[in-house]
């Protein structure tokens, strides 16, 4: 519920929920100020979900530790060759050519357009346990990342018994069959909580996780992440900042983000969805993520103290 105002706490849940339902999708989400009070709203926010690539969030910042403890140099360069690369939309993978680029570039380009090369790539140069140590470090105890975009790729190909990621994918869009696949189960595929989510946020926020530069660096990246079709949609206000992460296989549509209004507390929010339709597309439920973003956001915005 929202701190100290119970009654519309209350209020914006069911409302949150209607627009759930009226999506045709399950809906988990939590939302927080980034400040002490405890303010919350929250529907399903503490149970597991799926992750999909909104992963690609805690490798950046377990990278950009690494960075702060001189652990990995950012301006490091690495040549990669798409035709070698995990199959994307976006990034590396549509490219013809190999491409050399700086690591921090590399997880540039892993969040603002959600590369699934270049994430396969910075997790092999920064490993699973930089992300595992930051998980502990923050004791994210329901949060696990079991692997990169290649791994979940692999697993797509053996639970639907095909030879290719495409072939793989055209299977499970395939409305007129109900696939089971480990990717879109929590207890077998990385999975965190919403409220793991926005906790995490608030920590990055609040700038005691990383170096100065580096929170600056990760706030920056995450707000030119070009995905305008569902948080951001809430906010189509040029004074507002929308700094995010989707996550986007199969049924799957999630996305967590800290929103800024000018003058005001800053509030994260995680929302996360199975739809009950497999259509590469779902505008509608694109929509529903950005209207419940909405109405707990708005539930829970708050001025900063005047100076």
């Amino acid at each position: 519920m929202s701190g100290g105002r119970a009654t519309d706490g209350h209020a914006a849940e069911e409302r949150i929920r209607a627009v759930f339902a009226d999506a045709g999708c399950t809906g988990w989400l939590h939302a927080r100020r980034c400040d002490d009070s405890g303010a919350e709203i929250s529907i399903g926010g503490r149970e597991r979900v799926v992750v999909a690539s909104v992963y690609k969030l805690p490798l950046f910042v377990a990278f950009c530790r690494y960075v702060d403890a001189g652990r990995i140099d950012p301006t490091s360069r690495l040549t990669v060759t798409p035709s070698d690369c995990t199959p994307g939309p976006t990034g590396i993978a549509v490219m013809r050519d190999p491409v050399t680029m700086s690591l921090r570039d590399l997880a540039t380009s892993m969040m603002t357009v959600s590369d699934n090369a270049a994430a396969d790539v910075l997790l092999g140069a920064t490993g699973l346990g930089a992300v595992e140590e930051l998980l502990d470090h923050l004791g994210l105890t329901q949060t696990r990342i079991v692997g990169g975009t290649a791994d979940l790729h692999r697993s797509l190909v053996r639970d639907t018994d095909t030879h290719t990621t495409a072939e793989a994918f055209a299977i499970l869009a395939e409305n007129d069959d109900a696939w089971s696949v480990s990717a879109y189960d929590p207890s077998y595929t990385s999975a965190t909580t919403p409220e793991e989510m926005t906790r995490f946020l608030r920590t990055l926020w609040s700038g005691t996780l990383l170096s100065p530069e580096q929170t600056e660096f990760v706030r920056t990246v995450m707000r030119y992440q070009v995905w305008p079709h569902r948080i951001a949609a809430a906010f189509p206000h040029r004074s507002v900042s929308v700094a995010g992460k989707t996550g986007t296989i199969g049924v799957i549509r999630n996305e967590v983000a800290v929103v800024e209004f000018p003058g005001e507390y800053p509030v994260a929010v995680a929302v996360f969805t199975r739809a009950a339709r497999a259509d590469p597309q779902l505008p509608v439920v694109d929509a529903a993520i950005a209207e419940t973003a909405r109405i707990a956001v708005t539930e829970l915005r708050r001025p900063l103290p005047q100076e």
